[in-house]
This record gives C-alpha cells, structure tokens and sequence, in this order.
C-alpha cells in the first residue's frame, strides 16, 4: 500500500502579510470570520463593537462585548502586536483594566516575553473575576503554496479557565435556581425547539436563559430581538429591542416608516419610545395567555416564533440602513 502524501508546514512571517497593525491586521482580525477564530481559541462569543475606540487616554486596537455573558457591561478590550510584547502596551492594557468596571484584555502579539507572560500570569492571580487576562501569540502557517493560515496560541490566561470550568459553574448555578428560573429556562428552550422548527431567519440555538426574556440577534449592534413573558400580566410579547445612546433617534426614524413596516408585517404594532427610559421598543402582544401553563407553551412558542421571524424579515435591512444623520424628511 501506498503511503500518503503528506504537505510541509511552513511558518510565514507575519510581515508579509500584516504590513502594520493598524491598517492591517487590526481591520482583518475585525473581520467577523476571523473574530470567530480567535474566539473559538478563547472560548468565548464575541461581538465588536469598535475598532481604534477611545478608551481614557489611549485608543484599544478592537473593543467587543462578550456575548452570553451573564454580564451586560462584560467588555473585551484586544491589543495587537506584530513583533515582541513591550512595556508601552503592557502600560496601557492596565489603563484600559482600571478605567472599567468589568473587563477581559487580550494581548496578541508575535511574542510574549517570559517577564509579561510572568506579569498577565500575576494579574490574574490577584484580581476578582470581575478581570481577566489573556496573552496570545500569533502564527502563520502554510502548506506550499496555499494561502497562509492563521493560529492563536494562549499563553496565559485566568487561573483555571476552561471549558469544564466554565460548565462546572454553569452546573452549580443550576443547581441554585430558584423553581421560577426553571421555568424560565424551560420555556425559552421550548421556544428554540419552534423557532428551529420553524426554519426561518431567526436561530433557535441561543443558550436558554433564566429570565423573563430571551435575546436574538437581528444584524446590528444595539438592535435585538426579544422573545419577552410576563407573568403577573398573563401576556407574551415579540419585540424589536433598540438601546443605547442614539436609540430614540433609531427609534423615530423607524417609526418614520411606521406605514410601510406595518403593511409588510401584516398588522400593528405598538411603538413603545419609553420616554422615561433611555432604550425604546417595537413590539407585538399576545394577551390572555398564562407563560407558567406548560400546556399552553406550544401554542405560545409558535406564535412567538412567527412574530420573531416577521420582525427579522421587515426590520433587519431597515435597522441595518439605519443613519443617525439622516432627518425623517429625508425618509
């Protein structure tokens, strides 16, 4: 028999193909293909939120958010090195950690001294969770000529971080909900199952929370969408969730195109702008509906399901148009 054919990894330098940091492999790494990378290396879910961003004094290369967190303000923060770590970035990592209140910093670089790999490893010893640390160094790899293939190595991170660990936590927070979580969790895990079933736009594969409400992703950041119950109130709601700064502006210019959204989607909505509030909401109820009657969950999942999945077909390429400097004259 044969032997196999066999290719050669080769190592490629990381300077021909990012010639700088800031025009180049900051906004390739930004890129949402190769962000799923390193988030796969990292074990978590992340969502940029910005690159060169303002943070205090200085500008982090990438700011995201931690998806699925269980944290809101769970910011991830990435610094990029193409050649040897130094004591200019290490600085500003910590100027970043001390300006926020919760926050992951990755340090990626083509490589890590032995005395900051030594100092990521010390502060991740003496701070809560509430900081964690990660250091990662960057290869190239190909095999002839195939185009260069990218490979994250952590070299330091949180004390006992890892996937066991992280189920570990998750077991015992099961194991402390209350019988209303349950519930809660249930319910939402029934409504992926329909949402699955249902095979539209919006993904059932969202990790089921102990809530009152289940977020889905709908293309933008700020923008959700919301599968919501309250209980006291015997209703159900679909929802088009806009927070932030700029929200009663996003707001309003969707509600410039109230006629048009509600003619696509088949009937009315109610536009909730909250002004108590900062965040504003788009939203369609079901009333007369017990979320605790197990009984009654499939006919509330389906129904939940085809609002959410009306709500991703007429809003998601509105919101992603979306301009704050427009005016709704220009509507």
């Amino acid at each position: 028999m044969q032997a196999p054919l066999l290719g050669r990894l080769e190592r490629v330098d990381l300077r021909d193909i990012w010639t700088s940091e800031a025009t180049s492999f900051t906004p390739w790494l930004a890129r949402p293909e190769n962000m799923a990378i390193l988030a796969e290396t990292l074990g978590m879910d992340l969502e940029v939120e910005a690159q060169e961003k303002n943070v205090g004094p200085f500008r982090a290369d990438i700011l995201c958010k931690e998806i699925d967190s269980g944290a809101d303000d769970r910011w991830v923060l990435i610094e990029n090195q193409l050649e040897r770590t130094d004591h200019t970035h290490l600085g500003q990592l910590l100027t970043y950690a001390s300006g926020l209140e919760a926050v992951t910093i990755v340090w990626i670089a083509a490589r890590f001294t032995e005395e900051h790999r030594s100092t990521l490893d010390w502060l991740n010893r003496i701070t809560d969770d509430s900081f964690r640390f990660f250091g990662l160094e960057v290869e190239l790899w190909r095999i002839g000529s195939s185009p260069a293939a990218p490979k994250f190595n952590i070299v330091s991170k949180p004390n006992a971080w890892s996937h066991s660990v992280a189920q570990a936590a998750r077991a015992i927070d099961d194991d402390e909900l209350s019988t209303t979580r349950i519930m809660q969790r249930n319910y939402w895990t029934g409504l992926n199952a329909a949402l699955v079933e249902a095979d539209g736009p919006v993904s059932g594969n969202r990790k089921p929370q102990a809530q009152s409400w289940m977020p889905y992703r709908i293309g933008r950041t700020g923008f959700n969408l919301g599968g919501v119950m309250t209980r006291p109130k015997n209703q159900i709601r679909a929802e088009l969730y806009i927070a932030g700064d700029l929200a009663k502006t996003y707001f309003r210019l969707l509600q410039g195109q109230k006629q048009a959204i509600e003619g696509d989607i088949g009937y009315a909505l109610d536009w909730e702008e909250l002004p108590d509030a900062r965040d504003c909401r788009i939203a369609s109820y079901l009333n007369g509906v017990d979320p605790e009657n197990e009984a009654d969950w499939p006919s509330q999942h389906a129904w939940l399901a085809k609002r959410l999945n009306d709500f991703y077909r007429v809003f998601s390429h509105r919101v992603t148009a979306l301009d704050a400097s427009q005016s709704l004259e220009t509507l």
